[in-house]
C-alpha cells in the first residue's frame, strides 16, 4: 500500500493541526507492533493516536477501532508509560522525504523535572520500529533490536545514539530543474519503463503514485522510454512531480466494492477500472482501509495454531469415515458368504483335508452353473464350511456396528466444521477463548497449563435491532449459540438458522408477539450472513418458535434438531451495526 513519503507528508501535515500540546493520558500497546496513545488536547479532544510497526500495515494515526488489551503490558508498553505517560507532545516532524516521523514528548522525569523524550516511528516495511530516546539522543529501548549480525550499516540498541536511516542513493524532487530532468532523460540509454525509472531515480515515490505520473504525461502507465520524444517530455513531468503537493486529497480506491488502494490525491490511471471515494481526513482513511485487514489478520495469527489442530482432526475423521464406508459396502454382499457356506456343507464328501478348491454346481444360480470356491488348506471340510458362516455373521455385524460409527463420524464431522466456520468469523479474544474452552470441554485440545482452571462463563452474543424496533440476538459461536438457544431465548421467540449450512443461530425476541416480515427478513440475513453461504445468493434460512428447537441429549455444542419450521430466501449482505 503506498503509504510513503508523500502520503506521509500530507498526514503530518494533518496531524499537526490537533496534535502539538495534546497531553498523553493512556499508553496501551495491545499487538507486539503496535502502540495507542489516548491523547487528549482543546483542538481535537479525546482521541487515539495509533503508532504501528507492523512489517505488513506500518502507519500512525487517529483511530475509533476498538482494541483489546493483553492481561500483562509488555515491557515496552511499561517503558513508554514511565517515560511519556502525562506528557505533552511538543511537536510531529517528518524526517525529510522519509518514511519515518518523530514525536517529541515533554514530560517529567524520575526526579520531578521535565525533559524531552523522542519517539521515532520508522514506517519501512519489515524494517518497521518504534525507537524511544532520552535527552541526550540515546536510545532508552526500541520495538525491535538491531545488532550488529543483523545490520553491519545501522545497529538500534539501548545506549546507542539514535540515527536516521542511511538515505538513500535518490534525489529529493523538490530540487529538481528542467534542465537536469531533460539531462537525465536524454541520457537514458536502455531500455526502462518510465514509472520505474522514477522510482529509481526519485525518493519518496511509491509504484502507484509513478504510475500515475507516466500515464498523466504520456497517456500510459509504464512507457518504455526509448520509445518516448524525451526532450519535450522534461517539461511536463517536471510540472507533474511538483504539483504532487498542490492540494492533498485523502482518497480510496475500490474495485468490486472491495478496498484496494489509498493515496493522497485522485487516481485516474484506471479509467473507470476501479471507483474513488474521498474521505474527510487521512486518519478517516486509513482507519477505514486498515480497520477490518489488520482485524483479519491478527485473528488469523492468533487462531493459526488452533486452526491447524481443528483441520488436522477434521481431515482424520473424513479420513476415517472413508474408510469405514469402504468396510461397510463391502458388507452389502455378506449374502453371498452364506451361500457359499451351504454349498460347501452340499459337498463336504466331496472335499478332502489339504484341498485348495471346491469345483461344484451353485444351485442358488438359475443357471446353475458351475463354480471355483477357494478352501483354506490348513482347515478341515467342517471347518472350511464353518469359516464362510461365521464370516457371514461377521459382516451382519459389522454393518450394524460401522452404520453406528458412521453416523457418529459424521456429527463430529459436521461439529468440527461448524468450530472451523466459527473460527474463521471470530473478531475478539472473547470468541476465541469461547471456542478454546469449547474445544478443551470436549476433549480436542489440551488446557494449557499445570493448574485446573476455572470454567469460563461463555461471553454475550451479538445484539441488533430491527427497522421495526425488535431485538434480535446472534451467537458467534457454539457456545454463544447454545447459551442463546437453550437459555437466553424465551419459548416464544422466533429462532432461525440457515439451512444445510454451519452458522449462528439468530433469535428474534418478539416473546410470542407478531413480528413483521421485514423484521424477519433482516433476521434471515443476519443469519445467512453469519454461516457459511455469508457469500451465496437466495439462501435458505429456516425459522420456527424456540419451543421447536430441541438440543438431543448428549449432542455437541451448538448442535441441535427442529420441527415444524418454514424457510425464507435471503441474499446476505454486512449488517448495518
Amino acid at each position: 500500500m503506498p503509504l510513503d513519503a508523500i502520503f506521509l507528508t500530507a498526514l503530518t501535515e494533518e496531524l499537526n493541526t490537533t496534535l502539538p500540546g495534546a497531553r498523553i493520558d493512556k499508553i496501551q500497546q495491545p499487538e507486539r507492533d503496535t502502540v495507542l496513545f489516548q491523547v487528549r488536547s482543546p483542538a481535537a479532544g479525546n482521541r487515539k493516536l495509533l503508532l504501528s510497526a507492523s512489517p505488513n500495515h506500518p502507519r500512525l494515526h487517529y483511530t475509533e477501532a476498538r482494541w483489546e488489551n493483553p492481561a500483562q503490558p509488555p515491557m515496552f508498553c511499561m517503558l513508554l508509560r514511565k517515560h511519556l505517560a502525562g506528557g505533552r507532545v511538543l511537536s510531529l516532524r517528518q524526517l525529510p522525504m522519509e518514511r519515518a516521523v518523530e514525536l517529541c514528548v515533554e514530560s517529567a522525569d524520575e526526579l520531578g523535572e521535565l525533559s524531552e523524550k523522542r519517539l521515532y516511528l520508522e514506517l519501512m516495511g519489515r524494517n518497521s520500529n518504534l525507537i524511544l530516546t532520552g535527552p541526550d539522543g540515546r536510545i532508552l529501548d526500541c520495538l525491535r533490536r538491531v545488532d550488529f549480525e543483523m545490520s553491519e550499516k545501522r545497529q538500534v540498541l539501548p545506549g546507542l545514539f539514535y540515527r536516521e536511516p542511511p538515505a538513500q542513493d535518490k534525489l529529493d524532487f523538490h530540487a529538481e530543474t528542467e534542465a537536469g530532468l531533460r539531462a537525465a532523460l536524454e541520457a537514458v540509454d536502455h531500455s526502462v519503463a518510465l514509472d520505474r525509472w522514477l522510482m529509481d531515480r526519485y525518493a519518496g515515490i511509491s509504484p502507484l503514485i509513478a504510475r500515475e505520473l507516466a500515464w498523466q504525461t504520456t497517456g500510459r502507465t509504464d512507457p518504455d522510454l526509448l520509445s518516448l520524444d524525451r526532450p519535450a517530455l522534461a517539461a511536463p513531468l517536471l510540472g507533474a512531480l511538483l504539483g504532487l503537493e498542490a492540494g492533498f486529497v485523502p482518497n480510496c480506491l475500490y474495485r468490486n466494492g472491495e478496498r484496494k488502494d489509498f493515496s493522497f490525491r485522485p487516481i485516474r490511471q484506471y479509467e473507470g477500472y476501479m471507483s474513488e471515494r474521498e474521505f474527510p481526513g487521512f486518519s478517516e482513511l486509513l482507519d477505514d482501509f486498515y480497520s477490518g485487514r489488520a482485524l483479519a489478520e491478527r485473528m488469523r495469527a492468533r487462531t493459526q495454531t488452533m486452526h491447524k489442530n481443528l483441520s488436522n482432526q477434521l481431515s482424520r475423521v473424513r479420513r476415517k469415515l472413508a474408510n469405514q464406508e469402504k468396510e461397510l459396502e463391502a458388507t452389502y454382499d455378506r449374502e453371498r458368504l452364506r451361500q457359499l457356506g451351504d454349498i460347501v456343507t452340499a459337498n463336504i464328501h466331496r472335499i478332502e483335508r489339504g484341498q485348495a478348491r471346491l469345483s461344484a454346481t451353485d444351485f442358488y444360480d438359475p443357471e446353475m452353473k458351475e463354480i471355483e470356491i477357494p478352501l483354506n488348506v490348513t482347515l478341515s471340510p467342517q471347518q472350511n464350511a464353518a469359516k464362510f458362516y461365521k464370516d457371514y455373521t461377521k459382516a451382519k455385524h459389522a454393518e450394524k456396528f460401522l452404520t453406528e460409527q458412521i453416523t457418529l463420524g459424521r456429527t463430529e464431522e459436521s461439529y468440527l466444521a461448524s468450530v472451523l466456520e466459527a473460527l474463521d468469523r471470530a473478531e475478539t479474544e472473547a470468541d476465541i477463548t469461547d471456542i478454546r474452552t469449547e474445544l478443551i470441554e470436549g476433549g480436542y485440545l489440551r488446557p494449557t497449563g499445570q493448574k485446573k482452571q476455572m470454567k469460563a462463563p461463555a461471553s454475550k452474543p451479538m445484539q441488533f435491532t430491527s427497522s421495526d424496533g425488535i431485538q434480535i440476538l446472534v451467537g458467534r459461536n457454539n457456545r454463544q449459540n447454545d447459551l442463546l438457544t437453550t437459555k437466553m431465548a424465551y419459548k416464544t421467540d422466533l429462532w432461525l438458522h440457515v439451512q444445510k449450512a454451519h452458522g449462528s443461530h439468530v433469535i428474534i425476541a418478539c416473546a410470542g408477539a407478531p413480528v413483521p416480515d421485514q423484521t424477519i427478513t433482516e433476521a434471515a440475513e443476519l443469519a445467512a450472513w453469519f454461516s457459511q453461504a455469508r457469500q451465496g445468493h437466495n439462501v435458505p434460512v429456516d425459522l420456527c418458535p424456540v419451543r421447536q428447537v430441541k438440543k438431543p441429549a448428549g449432542a455437541k455444542p451448538g448442535m441441535v434438531v427442529y420441527e415444524n419450521y418454514r424457510t425464507v430466501y435471503v441474499t446476505p449482505h454486512e449488517p448495518n451495526l
